[in-house]
């Protein structure tokens, strides 16, 4: 499954070879903005993308981006759950073996 990492815009940094940078989570990474370059591309600035693999694949609103960090958020806590569960079964057993 290939997921898209809501960034915001923050600047464009090389308009010849279409690159941004963008703000994702916080961590600040170039992007290719190719796929979404209008033709303006300062109009992209504070616009928010869904970002894979250095590429801005689509232009989303605030709101979207807002949720859909959210939804992340949610499933890296679950993941660190499932995580821990799966340890706390893997001590479990050993000590089950031990005895």
């Amino acid at each position: 499954m290939c997921l898209g990492i809501p960034g915001q815009i923050i600047e464009i940094t090389d308009s010849a070879r279409l690159m941004a940078m963008a703000d994702v989570s916080g961590v600040r990474r170039e992007v290719s903005i190719a796929c979404v370059a209008p033709a303006e591309l300062e109009t992209l600035v504070g616009e928010w993308a869904l970002i894979h693999v250095g590429f801005a694949m689509s232009v989303i609103d605030e709101e979207e981006a807002q949720k859909t960090l959210e939804a992340l958020r949610g499933l890296g806590e679950a993941q660190e759950t499932l995580e821990a569960m799966a340890q706390g079964d893997a001590a479990l057993e050993e000590q089950h073996e031990i005895r």
